[in-house]
């Protein structure tokens, strides 16, 4: 089940994007800069402003199986650019379609209120997003390029399927 997240949710939310960011930046960066306290502290204060925006300003969406918060998505829209700011998924629900339904979920908010171009930050070492971003159609930016340690893609949004007919 895909849902809009809540104050309550934001433990869980915190512990579930620790998880996840220690899969792909184990052995590249140093452990206190993604598991660290002052991260983890850094991390709720961030999930906790991003659930109180105001839903013109973007989203918090929760994946959630057997009442266990199992994925969490986040973007916003600033200065006229949406941004897909977090997806994380916990390691232990991994290739069992709860990213693509984040995923999904995002793209018919975004259809909604008229979203036409997304972008979005990963991190270079971070294959298995990158692999997962280019099979829901994102590419590299060719405005933007790369962000330091991280690559820029972006997503043209079209009609969906009830839009176009199908």
């Amino acid at each position: 089940m895909i849902r809009t997240a809540h104050p309550a949710d934001l433990d869980a939310i915190a512990a579930l994007h620790t998880r996840a960011r220690a899969t792909y930046y184990q052995g590249h960066i140093p452990e206190e800069a993604y598991a660290g306290q002052a991260e983890r502290d850094r991390t709720r204060e961030g999930w906790t402003r991003a659930v109180a925006r105001d839903p013109a300003e973007g989203g918090v969406l929760c994946a959630e199986q057997d009442g266990r918060l199992t994925g969490v998505a986040a973007y916003r829209t600033e200065d006229g650019v949406t941004t897909l700011t977090q997806l994380h998924v916990d390691p232990d629900h991994w290739r069992r379609g709860t990213g693509a339904a984040l995923h999904a979920a995002c793209l018919e908010a975004w259809r909604r209120t008229g979203v036409r171009r997304v972008r979005l930050e990963v991190y270079e070492h971070n294959l298995r997003a990158q692999a997962f971003y280019a099979a829901q159609g994102w590419t590299p930016d060719p405005d933007d390029g790369a962000a330091g340690t991280h690559r820029i893609l972006r997503l043209e949004i079209g009609p969906g399927p009830a839009a176009s007919g199908e």
